[in-house]
């Protein structure tokens, strides 16, 4: 697809008042920048917009409707079809706004667009707390956040967005607004599971919950040939299971490294140390593990034991 061609001194009068970069496909940076976690997706925006703050946003907002640019917003880039980017259009990225803030005394944190859940949880774990939040470390908190947002802490404090107590939007006119339960409660309702159609998610305020800071929890693996009895055990222990208990299931590789392809299960207790163990135990006990994780570990440790497997890039 050809590229839209757009005056050099239109994108110098956008840096111009720009606190963040603007980037082309003859910049330096440009590759490195578009690539997507998932490495099929190969788009090429005119523009791509890394903003560092409300005003950056609302300024690429407006130069994309002044030159007829399709709009894509990036925070983490996980999204496995690629809509953090747009081919000929303009990629508006909020990697680099990274600032989190941790109210410990009203269990609330805010955090910007470009922040991923790593980051997220060792901010809040610093404090004992936690929020509903993705399995992998490195996705990022807004996309997940807002289309859903399942975790190991869904079962007792629900998804992500459940959790998703304000948000601050750049809405299509630039205009900076607070979406929550008493101010645009309307686009606070329709940003819970409405994906990116309403405005630019600049930043999220979430509510947290006391959390570990250690648990009983990590992976176990067993050969693929048991996954047939492996999935159907999962199915029973998540059927009986109490909110405190999170089970997640499938089949793949082992995020040893190995390249062995197993039946996988990623287990965690939130409550004590020994009832964890009690908890856990018929899991551990079932047929023959390649590998067995499962231990007292951090919050954190859990949240990245799966990201060998899916590095940047993977197909």
């Amino acid at each position: 697809m050809a590229q839209p061609q757009i005056a050099l001194s239109a994108l110098d009068k956008l840096r111009s008042n720009f606190t963040g970069s603007v980037l082309q496909r003859s910049d330096q940076d440009y590759d490195d920048v578009r690539a997507l976690h998932n490495g099929l997706i190969d788009k090429h925006p005119a523009v791509i917009a890394r903003c560092r703050n409300e005003a950056d946003i609302a300024a690429a907002i407006a130069f994309a409707r002044e030159h007829g640019l399709e709009i894509a917003v990036r925070g983490g880039g996980h999204n496995v079809t690629g809509r953090a980017s747009v081919e000929g259009g303009m990629m508006i990225d909020l990697s680099l706004m990274k600032a989190v803030t941790v109210d410990a005394a009203k269990r609330r944190a805010v955090a910007q667009g470009g922040v991923t859940w790593g980051e997220l949880n060792r901010a809040t774990q610093e404090h004992g707390l936690a929020t509903t939040g993705g399995v992998i470390s490195t996705t990022g908190i807004a996309g997940l956040t807002l289309g859903g947002g399942y975790g190991y802490l869904a079962g007792m404090h629900g998804l992500a967005t459940d959790n998703l107590v304000a948000a601050t939007v750049v809405t299509a006119n630039g205009k900076i607004v607070r979406a929550s339960n008493d101010e645009n409660p309307d686009l606070y309702w329709a940003l819970r599971g409405g994906g990116g159609n309403f405005g630019v998610v600049s930043s999220l305020e979430y509510q947290l919950h006391p959390v570990g800071p250690t648990i009983m929890a990590g992976a176990i693996a067993w050969p693929l040939a048991q996954a047939r009895e492996v999935l159907r055990a999962y199915g029973e222990f998540t059927a009986s299971a109490s909110d405190q208990t999170t089970y997640i299931a499938g089949v793949g590789h082992a995020p040893d490294g190995s390249g062995a392809k197993v039946a996988i299960v990623g287990a965690a207790y939130f409550g004590s140390i020994a009832d964890g163990e009690r908890s856990l135990g018929p899991l551990k006990r079932l047929g023959s593990p390649l590998f067995d994780m499962i231990q007292p570990i951090t919050y954190c440790d859990l949240n990245s034991i799966f990201d060998v497997a899916y590095p940047k890039g993977m197909l």
